[in-house]
């Protein structure tokens, strides 16, 4: 973890901070103001995997049966005290705690707290196309697709009230990684009972109830979402008694309402700004070094993207050192491949293309673009942790394929539309990129280049190969991690020579918060909690030499 203290930005942004007056969320005395880059897409994160939808639900509404502990490197209990792997390794065992509640809303008061039932009900949803929910809010679960885990599981059973089996098709090395998931939520089988009586199932992913932390209280879409603490939480319950996120899909506005105090925490601040910082405590910003890759994906159904010479000549063309400088100011790493060095996986050998315009337009001529062409270059509307500032690398992109006559026009849209609109493959290519949501090296492979993925609508290339995603079971299949590392470096080879991507950078995460607040520290895998965040005497707190 990095930790540093913003005293001043650019006179500018301190002008229009002073000049500009909140119109959206009071501060609060008893909780915290989270100002969030955009609308989520649901309240469930089970129905996509935008980061946005992921950072605003998981970890505030829901639990999972696991967790994943960073320092331990291990999973650890959750809704399930214990669990075990049988009949080598194609059955697990989940045994459920004892009296965990689900949140009473003024919608639903549940009857009996969480049992077997809920945890049968949450997965048979998307794995049963015959299911009740199943086509409820359009059906799709792209994250159980794309890795594979609809296939992968059988059935799930409950055994007794407080027992659940998991029967899988064949031993898998990653199932308990993406059981930690933030996707892997566990919903209230009652409350979808009583949504199916009133004949308004669609409300369960727009009125939520879960087992977590907090309880939905509103959502005003381009507003805010605002949450209360559940005060029945079965583990310690939070410190902060609200919890809003001010919708600010505007960087500098977000930077703006942390100097004002209109927010407490704000998620990827400015890179730019992050040089202009000294020893006071009013605004701090920590970073950590985050497992997640951004880079630039070919539809490779659009020609000429379904032409491999093409797409290797796009990947000498663009100088990758230069983005890294422009768009990251150093706070990132130039990728040699796929999977980040933070993962097990990970080999320092380049498996990327290399800066060369003059290959680049040989291989355009032996292609038959000589006099190059024009695409569509998609670029995100909003900062992630993979990619600052879309716009700008795709300025830089731009730039580059112009000194070799390929004409690339910037394309973007709303942030939810853009997405609806990569889904149905209207792309030609796209900035774009992923933060893995576990540790297995898995995760930076089939929700991204799977012919699964492809389905629905997370293969952002539109790439898919047979043999490959034979690779990609075999790494799965394999339980010893040194020829796992082997087969994955096999995967990446395959990427080098196809390049349905290009990998740009592996880059750190930050977020920014008020020198009061505290145990809000950028998580490693996931999306963002504030179980832990509190308020407190910032002063005091610096003199008794505490870290927030």
């Amino acid at each position: 973890m990095t930790l540093w203290r913003l005293t001043w930005l650019t006179p500018l942004l301190l002008l229009q901070a002073c000049s500009q007056a909140s119109n959206q969320v009071e501060p609060l005395k008893d909780g915290l103001i989270y100002c969030s880059e955009g609308n989520p897409e649901s309240f469930n994160p089970q129905l996509g995997t935008s980061g946005t939808t992921i950072d605003a639900t998981s970890a505030q509404l829901y639990d999972r049966l696991l967790d994943y502990d960073e320092d331990q490197q291990d999973f650890i209990p959750a809704l399930a005290s214990s669990w075990q792997a049988l009949d080598a390794g194609t059955r697990y065992r989940f045994k459920l705690r004892d009296g965990i509640a689900f949140h009473s809303t003024p919608w639903f008061t549940p009857t009996r707290s969480l049992n077997a039932d809920d945890i049968v009900f949450s997965f048979r949803r998307w794995l049963d196309e015959g299911h009740p929910y199943h086509d409820v809010n359009g059906g799709n679960y792209p994250f159980f697709t794309a890795s594979g885990l609809n296939r992968l599981i059988e059935r799930v059973v409950a055994v007794d009230p407080q027992t659940v089996d998991f029967y899988l098709s064949r031993s898998d090395s990653s199932f308990l990684a993406n059981l930690a998931t933030d996707f892997a939520i566990i919903l209230s089988a009652e409350y979808g009972a009583t949504l199916l009586a009133r004949g308004t199932p669609s409300l369960i992913d727009q009125q939520p109830v879960g087992t977590g932390p907090f309880v939905f209280d509103e959502f005003r879409k381009d507003l805010l979402i605002r949450y209360t603490r559940n005060t029945d939480y079965w583990r310690t319950p939070a410190h902060i008694e609200q919890l809003v996120y001010s919708i600010t899909p505007n960087a500098n506005k977000r930077m703006l309402k942390i100097i004002t105090g209109e927010c407490d925490v704000i998620p990827y601040p400015l890179v730019e700004e992050l040089a202009l910082l000294d020893t006071e405590d009013e605004i701090r910003i920590s970073g950590t070094v985050n497992p997640n890759s951004a880079f630039w994906a070919f539809n490779t159904e659009h020609p000429p993207f379904d032409d491999v010479r093409v797409r290797r000549a796009l990947a000498y063309a663009i100088n990758r050192p230069a983005i890294i400088q422009n768009v990251y100011n150093g706070n990132a790493r130039l990728a040699t491949g796929i999977l980040p060095e933070t993962s097990w996986a990970f080999s320092p050998v380049d498996q990327t293309h290399g800066y060369d315009p003059a290959y680049a337009q040989e291989l355009l001529a032996a292609a038959g673009y000589a006099d190059g062409f024009n695409f569509e270059l998609w670029a995100m509307p909003v900062q992630r942790a993979y990619n600052p500032n879309a716009q700008r690398m795709a300025e830089l992109i731009q730039a580059d394929l112009a000194q070799i006559g390929v004409r690339a026009e910037i394309v973007s849209y709303e942030w939810n539309a853009f997405r609806r609109r990569l889904a149905r493959d209207e792309h030609d290519s796209v900035l774009i990129g992923w933060i893995a949501d576990n540790a297995d090296p898995d995760n930076f492979f089939r929700p991204l280049l799977s012919c699964n993925a492809r389905a629905v609508g997370t293969n952002r290339a539109n790439w898919c190969n047979a043999e490959f995603d034979e690779l990609l079971a075999a790494a799965i299949r394999e339980q010893e991690n040194t020829k796992r590392k082997q087969l994955y470096q096999e995967v990446e080879n395959w990427v080098y020579r196809e390049v349905p991507l290009i990998p740009i950078a592996n880059s750190m995460r930050f977020q920014a918060y008020r020198g009061d607040i505290q145990g809000v520290e950028v998580p490693a895998y996931g999306g963002v909690n504030f179980r832990f965040a509190r308020r407190v005497d910032a002063a005091a707190t610096e003199s008794a030499g505490a870290r927030p």
